[in-house]
C-alpha cells in the first residue's frame, strides 16, 4: 500500500508541476501588468514547493518503494529523468528571480510593466521547461518498462 500511495503522490505532484508551468506560460503570453506579475510570483512559489515535494516523494519511492533502490541504480532512464529534472530546475531560476524582481518593482510602482525583451526571455525559458517536463514523462514511462537503453 505504501508503494501505491507514493506512486500516486508522485504522479499528482508531477501533474501539478506541469499545470503550474502551463499557468505561467498562459500568464506570460499576454500583457504583464502589475497584477499579473504578482500572480506569477505567487504561482512560482507553488512551483518551488511542488518541485521540492517531487524530489522528496521520489526519493521515498527509491528508498521505500517496491522496486527497491537497485532497480533505479541500474536504470539509465532513471538517470535521464533525474538529469532532465535538474536541468528544468536550473532553467527555472531565471524566471523565479525575474518574477521576484518584477513583483518588487510592481509593489513600488503600480504602473510597472516588465521590459518586453525580459518578458520574452522568461517566457522562452518557461516554454523550454514545459518541453523538458514532457521529456521527463517519456523517460518515466521508459524507466518503468525497460531496464536499459
Amino acid at each position: 500500500m505504501l508503494d501505491l500511495t507514493l506512486a500516486v503522490l508522485h504522479h499528482l505532484t508531477i501533474l501539478s508541476l506541469i499545470l503550474i508551468v502551463g499557468a505561467e506560460l498562459a500568464l506570460t503570453r499576454g500583457e504583464l501588468t502589475a497584477a499579473v506579475v504578482r500572480r506569477l510570483a505567487s504561482i512560482d512559489l507553488y512551483y518551488g514547493i511542488v518541485a521540492g515535494l517531487i524530489v522528496a516523494i521520489g526519493a521515498a519511492r527509491v528508498v521505500l518503494g517496491a522496486k527497491g533502490w537497485v532497480f533505479y541504480l541500474h536504470n539509465p532512464w532513471f538517470f535521464a529523468k533525474i538529469g532532465t529534472f535538474l536541468i528544468v530546475g536550473v532553467l527555472s531560476i531565471h524566471p523565479t528571480m525575474m518574477f521576484l524582481r518584477w513583483r518588487r518593482a510592481a509593489t513600488a510602482d503600480p504602473a510597472f510593466t516588465p521590459p518586453p525583451a525580459a518578458a520574452t526571455t522568461v517566457r522562452r525559458a518557461i516554454l523550454v521547461e514545459a518541453v523538458l517536463l514532457g521529456l521527463i514523462v517519456a523517460f518515466a514511462a521508459a524507466m518503468a518498462r525497460f531496464g536499459s537503453f
